[in-house]
């Protein structure tokens, strides 16, 4: 099949989900083409048949803000006409399933009838769509779609409540590649570079947006550091970073936290992790849970949205409510108890993380297409 892409280039969780998803089609060999402002930030073109399309958009004085979902939209058309594609999936509703849409009704003044995937992952529902400016157009778009999924049970649900929806949606689990993380724990894990054989390392992963709640992760490290040699890992990038510094050097760890800022090799990175850190206020799946999972790292997380269903409470790690520091706190500590304990999370943490591996969910999106496609008469 020939695959259109449409996604966020960033580092974002339905970025580096859609272009995950890319490289693992193109490698099934499919011919894929993402269709976005910027290369996506996790695509591979050394190893994989792929192919970019940027959008371009051109700065005029008569318009305050650019009209990207306009030259996305042409831009659709333009991609779709030249290449003779199939289908199209569209990775977050605003604005990428508006724009396909508009593409759609474009070409289908052409005689070309292009079949429309989208799929929800969050903020795009619960944060952005679900505003009054939006959710008019957020709601037409999803309803005017082919096929609608979601990425937890729990974004189903929120889209259902907040949106009069009118298509069924499908829950498919974001997923992970578990060959790149055995790969890596196979190589030599060079723990000394960042902490000494007595210290524990804890990680957490985020864009540092308000919602991540990155100052708690800093809270829940400096208690645990006061009893156990530790260090902390943040990494990424965002707003919240600057505050999170100064709250680390107002406790007085700040000597013992890495920022790394963002970085391509999470798969590394996590192999040195022990504990990982989600105290989000929100979260509609979770993905950088489960890549450390797929590390062998148990998660200690808030119960919000879509954790529950990849954090399992007490055997893959645990679960608090949103904001409770000291349950956090008191959780990594009954992990970090004992180098047994800890073995038994790290195993339970990789064996429950391959039911969400590409092997099995990639299958999943290529029967989606096919049914789009060639739909049963009834």
């Amino acid at each position: 099949m020939k695959i259109g892409i449409v996604c966020y280039p960033t580092f974002g969780g339905s970025g580096v989900l859609a272009t995950e998803l890319g490289m693992a089609l193109a490698d099934r060999g499919h011919e894929i083409h993402f269709i976005t402002y910027n290369q996506p930030v996790r695509l591979d073109f050394i190893t994989h048949q792929l192919h970019f399309h940027e959008v371009r958009i051109e700065e005029y004085p008569l318009f305050q803000y650019q009209p990207y979902e306009l030259a996305l939209s042409s831009k659709l058309v333009k991609v779709i006409k030249e290449h003779g594609l199939d289908i199209l999936h569209a990775h977050y509703a605003i604005p990428h399933a508006y724009a396909a849409y508009m593409a759609k009704l474009m070409l289908r003044e052409e005689g070309i009838d292009i079949k429309v995937v989208t799929t929800l992952h969050g903020t795009d529902i619960t944060l952005v769509g679900s505003h009054p400016t939006y959710q008019i157009a957020v709601e037409f778009s999803i309803n005017h779609s082919d096929v609608v999924t979601a990425v937890s049970e729990s974004l189903k649900e929120d889209t259902l409540r907040l949106f009069h929806i009118q298509k069924d949606i499908q829950v498919v689990y974001n997923f992970i590649d578990i060959k790149k993380y055995e790969r890596e724990k196979k190589k030599e894990c060079k723990r000394i570079a960042l902490a000494q054989p007595n210290e524990r390392i804890l990680t957490h992963v985020s864009n540092f947006r308000p919602v991540k709640k990155t100052e708690d992760v800093v809270k829940i490290f400096a208690v645990i550091q006061a009893s156990i040699p530790s260090k902390l890992l943040m990494v990424g990038d965002g707003p919240e970073r600057l505050k999170t510094e100064r709250l680390a050097k107002k406790l007085g760890v700040e000597d013992q936290v890495i920022f790394l800022g963002n970085s391509t090799e999470l798969n590394k990175i996590l192999c040195y992790s022990d504990v990982f850190l989600l105290p989000s206020e929100r979260e509609s799946f979770g993905l950088a849970a489960l890549e450390a999972m797929a590390a062998e790292t148990p998660v200690i997380s808030t119960n919000t949205g879509g954790l529950s269903e990849v954090n399992k409470h007490g055997v893959t790690g645990f679960l608090s409510n949103v904001g409770d520091v000291k349950s956090m706190t008191n959780h990594v500590l009954n992990i970090l108890e004992s180098d047994e304990n800890l073995a038994t999370f790290k195993r339970n943490a990789k064996h429950h993380s391959l039911q969400f591996s590409l092997d099995k969910i990639i299958p999943v999106y290529e029967n989606i297409y096919s049914a789009t496609l060639h739909p049963k008469k009834v």
